[in-house]
């Protein structure tokens, strides 16, 4: 069992009267209750107990750079002499702009958002705009934000609601795909036609499980063989796998890139949609003075001046590719070492995951898709890990699917740290 401090439980206290349970979004809750968080720097997080974690939750895996990074801690002070919300357009929204077009190999022309939902709304909008189709195919597992349409198939059992509110008429015209099943995929190409495929590279909630490459080339064929926009939720990949993302990283390229997180630095909210310029123009109320022709987009704090000049600092230095090669060799080493761990001791339990996501799977086999990942998942010792983490100074997201993301800050002492207090726990509990 994990315990929070005093100062964490009476801040826990005051917060369930003005937040539903108690929290302000619901994966940052877990038993008995969260600790609160002072200050972060690098790659730990201060609570206000006085207790010091390292993080692998960094930020929902936003946090590239690390938790304060001088350069982005510049950027705002000087972003914010220019005006953090103008309203009225302005260079920095052209600078960014470039910048992201620059660096992501299937864009021409891109839209700015305030969150990876509002991204992925906005660009299954543009594809059914584009093929004149209504028909979205979603993979399971696959997490894309609140948005109605793609609020379907994500936890398991993949065919319970989501949420409440959500009604038939919204999710009607979404079809669930399983992951790295080209097969199956094939069949369901044939029941329906679809305006679109949303994809992420490497499942994020889902566990942090890659697509096979052959799988993306095969699911790129299809798009192209029956003219469905393909399009890939980066908003985790995008900037993490490579400086140009997972479709760099796996060499296939969709039709239109959903981005957020790692795009506004890290630490301010955004997000974007971005495709060739044939399919963006959809957009373009001079060229498509019709409103019911053309996709609408809009937002009060789209482009604003704080998250362009920030955003742009931070994928320069990104751009630069050195950190890399250091995140990457860390993941391999966590992913490589944590199987070792549960083959030495006999554990079921397996790691997934590419680059500097990782997730870890207490399983009878090791998952392939998500719904390998959750049918023969034992949640209570999952949770006693999660619980065991918390208690020996490592935080990693979710006590039901542990994941864990990698930032430039985290060095091989914190990775030995995590290992060694796993294989604590496994060796604890192996039959």
């Amino acid at each position: 069992m994990y315990t929070p401090g005093r100062k964490s439980k009476e801040l826990y206290e005051r917060a369930k009267k003005v937040f539903p349970a108690g929290v302000s979004y619901t994966i940052r809750y877990f038993e008995p209750h969260p600790f609160y968080v002072k200050k972060a720097k690098g790659c730990r997080v201060h609570d206000v107990d006085g207790n010091v974690y390292i993080d692998y939750w960094m930020g929902h895996g936003a946090l590239i750079l690390g938790h304060n990074h001088p350069l982005m801690v510049k950027a705002i002070k000087e972003a914010a002499e220019i005006g953090t919300h103008i309203g009225l357009v302005n260079e920095y929204e052209v600078m960014y702009a470039e910048q992201v077009v620059k660096m992501i190999p299937s864009a021409e022309m891109i839209k700015f958002t305030n969150s990876g939902t509002e991204a992925n709304m906005y660009a299954v909008r543009l594809a059914r705009t584009y093929t004149k189709r209504s028909k979205i195919g979603k993979f399971e597992g696959g997490w894309h934000g609140g948005y109605d349409a793609l609020h379907v198939g994500v936890s398991y059992p993949f065919n319970k609601p989501e949420s409440g509110g959500l009604t038939e008429g919204a999710t009607k015209d979404t079809i669930l795909l399983p992951f790295n099943d080209l097969e199956e995929v094939e069949k369901k190409f044939r029941e329906h036609e679809f305006a679109c495929v949303v994809i992420e590279p490497v499942l994020g909630a889902g566990g942090c499980i890659p697509a096979d490459k052959e799988f993306l080339k095969g699911l790129r064929e299809l798009c192209d063989d029956t003219g469905t926009l393909l399009i890939f939720d980066e908003v985790i990949t995008g900037f993490r796998l490579s400086p140009g993302g997972g479709q760099k990283f796996y060499g296939v390229y969709p039709d239109i890139t959903v981005l957020g997180k790692i795009l506004g630095g890290g630490g301010l909210p955004v997000g974007a949609f971005c495709a060739r310029k044939e399919i963006m123009e959809l957009l373009d109320h001079t060229k498509y003075p019709d409103a019911s022709t053309r996709a609408f987009h809009g937002g009060t704090y789209s482009a604003n001046p704080l998250v362009c000049y920030v955003g742009t600092k931070i994928l320069r230095e990104l751009e630069k590719g050195y950190i890399y090669n250091h995140i990457n060799k860390l993941g391999e080493k966590i992913i490589k070492e944590l199987d070792e761990i549960f083959q030495k001791y006999n554990f079921q339990a397996f790691s997934s995951g590419v680059g500097s996501m990782v997730g870890i799977h207490f399983t009878k086999e090791k998952p392939t898709d998500a719904r390998k990942a959750n049918t023969t998942k034992n949640v209570e010792l999952v949770k006693k890990y999660h619980a065991h983490l918390l208690n020996n100074g490592i935080v990693v997201i979710k006590p039901t699917l542990p994941h864990l993301f990698i930032s430039n800050a985290h060095t091989e002492n914190e990775i030995e740290e995590f290992l060694r207090v796993t294989e604590e726990f496994v060796k604890k509990h192996s039959q």
